[in-house]
């Protein structure tokens, strides 16, 4: 999309679509500028200019009638009127049409008004620039209102950072700090990178990234996230992401992005404008001259008049300008409660879908895992420090509880041969000795025979053997998210079906299905069966699927469904790029929010198609009729698309 003078959403063709790509710091900076220095804009100076003339000139033409105001002098007047908001459309529709594309909006405007001075309607043609020009303007306002929530994140990412180098904190900017580093944030200060809690804790507003207003608390290890707000005391933080890599990088690339994937009905009007805009042009041409053939009395200038009005009620701006509009409200109303749509696209199939299929771990539980039991026939001060030696290579949840129980007896052990075996657990050597860590279906596959009292553990397990001994078993409980059971009660209320997917054994999954009243419950899952059971689920179906996961195990599995939903707050990073719809609160009744905003967003969409063409049909046929004036066509036209303005931004005050 290419920035034009007038108005920051126009693109040089039909469509006025809204660009994420144009809210670039030069463009604020001038802005700010041009505003700071007259106090008001210079397309708002062209307009009221124009106002003030056209308006003096009525006057002079239907109550004053001065004398010296006489043809010439009349046409001056009106000319002087029209140029502030006639030339920049004139100009602009000329430009486009020198590279290759004739029919848009701005030589429809251009012909109507032309024409109008042509026959002797001055002031009708000053007007329908005019009220063009003022209808931009508001349009101009209701992006700048819809991308509010996104432009905020545009300031968010700080200048700089304050690192420790050469025994002082400097400030440096973020670009230059590499991972490993130390940076210290002060109170009320914006976390710059992210990185882990060197400090004891703080209290983080976390708004920016979550849309959650409620401060969380911080402590020593745990996560820090650029853009985080610091709100209790000075910390110290290890960098763990460059810059470019940070959260909120990924937040504000992915909202940035999602401009660029447009919904079916978005594309299909693009193309209708495309199409429709060439046609009435050659129909106001026919109405201008076959009723030659078969009127009597035909006047040359009569039915000019009437295919000019044509042309200005035909302009299809409400349509190319109201329902982008709309979509990107949408957007910008999911980041406000947390949710990143990465296209316009995914609030049109999010209207569809009629299956959630979700994730356990990380998804409806917490992902916080505690060790509850170790039980085996071998001392556990023997076999447990092996077992954390080995689950230290591993990022699984599990994995760090193990670690986290062992504390730090199996620092000083040496880890090689390392092999993840997938779905099944860690193979490999720690002193010495081949150990096996994961569950029982690991030790199966290496020959370990385990007791059938571990069989029938219902929790999640991790099950180990040292030289191919079965050692012991450790058990470690997760807990539900705070909103599962409610996330589940609006899926059926609103009436999805909900399906689980978990690598657990089926009898943990079945009892957490239970506890959520999930429609469906499917354990014993590696990865590769989790693909094939989405791809089961979506067999002969009509209506799209959606999966809601957190892993990197998820990615594919997000890749294939109809929309992949990702937890972003402790979602991988694989998760998060693979998903079409990042949660970033982490809570599963967001799900049910992103499907009521892609239906606001849908319904507003189709309320302005239905306005936007009954609206014109009426008034296009009355003006064919000669039974409308330009004026009413001006008025129908701006009036229209306003109406559909508002409307559209209408979502971005709605509660979900």
């Amino acid at each position: 999309m290419t920035n034009h003078q007038h108005t920051n959403i126009q693109s040089d063709d039909t469509c006025c679509t809204p660009d994420l790509n144009a809210v670039n710091q030069n463009k604020n900076t001038q802005s700010k500028q041009t505003e700071s220095e007259s106090g008001i804009s210079r397309e708002w100076l062209s307009a009221i200019a124009s106002f003030i003339l056209l308006a003096a000139g009525l006057v002079l033409d239907n109550w004053i009638q001065p004398s010296w105001f006489e043809k010439t002098v009349r046409f001056a007047w009106y000319a002087v009127a029209y140029v502030p908001v006639g030339l920049p459309v004139l100009f602009k529709g000329i430009r486009i049409a020198f590279r290759g594309d004739m029919f848009t909006e701005f030589i429809l405007m251009s012909i109507a008004t032309l024409g109008a001075f042509y026959i002797g309607e001055y002031p009708e043609g000053v007007a329908v620039m005019l009220f063009y020009a003022v209808g931009e303007l508001f349009q101009d306002a209701a992006v700048n209102k819809a991308k509010r929530s996104i432009k905020a994140l545009m300031d968010m990412r700080p200048d700089t950072a304050n690192v420790f180098r050469n025994g002082k904190f400097d400030e440096v900017d973020p670009t230059n700090v590499v991972v490993g580093e130390t940076i210290q944030i002060k109170v009320g200060e914006r976390v710059p990178l992210d990185g882990e809690m060197l400090s004891d804790g703080s209290s983080f507003n976390t708004a920016a990234l979550t849309g959650e207003s409620k401060p969380k608390s911080i402590d020593k290890g745990e996560t820090v996230l650029a853009g985080m707000i610091n709100e209790q005391k000075v910390v110290e933080v290890k960098v763990t992401k460059l810059f470019n890599e940070s959260s909120l990088a990924r937040i504000l690339t992915l909202v940035q992005n999602a401009t660029g994937r447009k919904a079916k009905t978005e594309l299909f009007i693009r193309k209708f404008a495309r199409v429709y805009t060439p046609i009435v042009v050659f129909l106001a041409l026919a109405l201008t001259l076959l009723p030659y053939f078969f009127v009597d009395n035909y006047v040359f200038n009569d039915w000019l008049y009437r295919a000019l009005i044509f042309l200005v009620i035909s302009c299809p701006c409400a349509l190319v300008v109201a329902i982008p509009l709309g979509y990107f409200g949408g957007i910008g109303a999911g980041s406000r409660n947390g949710i990143l749509f990465k296209g316009s696209n995914y609030l049109d199939l999010m209207t569809r879908v009629d299956t959630i299929v979700m994730d356990k771990t990380g998804t409806l539980t917490k992902g916080v895992f505690k060790v509850q039991k170790v039980e085996g026939p071998l001392d556990q001060k023997e076999w447990v420090p092996l077992i954390a030696a080995l689950e230290s290579q591993s990022t699984h949840p599990i994995a760090k509880a193990v670690v986290e129980y062992a504390d730090s007896n199996f620092e000083n052990l040496q880890v090689s041969d390392i092999e993840e075996i997938k779905g099944h657990g860690l193979k490999g050597t720690v002193n010495g000795k081949q150990v096996l860590a994961g569950n029982v279906r690991l030790l199966d596959k290496f020959g370990v025979a385990v007791t059938e009292e571990v069989r029938t553990i219902t929790d999640s397990i991790v099950v180990a053997s040292v030289n191919g001994t079965f050692a012991g078993y450790i058990t470690i409980a997760d807990e539900l998210k705070e909103d599962s059971k409610e996330a589940i009660r609006q899926m059926h209320a609103s009436k999805l079906k909900t399906v689980m997917l978990s690598g657990d054994k089926q009898v943990v999954a079945n009892k957490i299905a239970k506890a959520l009243n999930i429609d469906q419950a499917h354990g014993d899952l590696l990865p590769e069966h989790k693909v094939m059971k989405v791809e089961e689920i979506k067999a002969g179906k009509k209506e799209p699927i959606a999966f809601v996961g957190d892993g990197i195990n998820d990615a594919p599995v997000l890749a294939i469904s109809d929309v992949g939903i990702a937890m972003g707050g402790l979602g991988s990073d694989a998760a998060i790029e693979t998903a079409d719809v990042v949660i970033q609160t982490d809570q599963p009744s967001k799900i049910v929010t992103a499907i009521k905003i892609g239906k606001a967003t849908n319904q507003i969409v189709w309320q302005n198609i239905a306005l936007a063409f009954g609206v014109k049909v009426i008034v296009m046929a009355l003006g064919a009729g000669g039974l409308a004036t330009m004026w009413e066509a001006v008025f129908a036209d701006v009036g229209v698309a306003l109406l559909a303005i508002l409307n559209a931004v209408r979502i971005q005050r709605m509660r979900f």
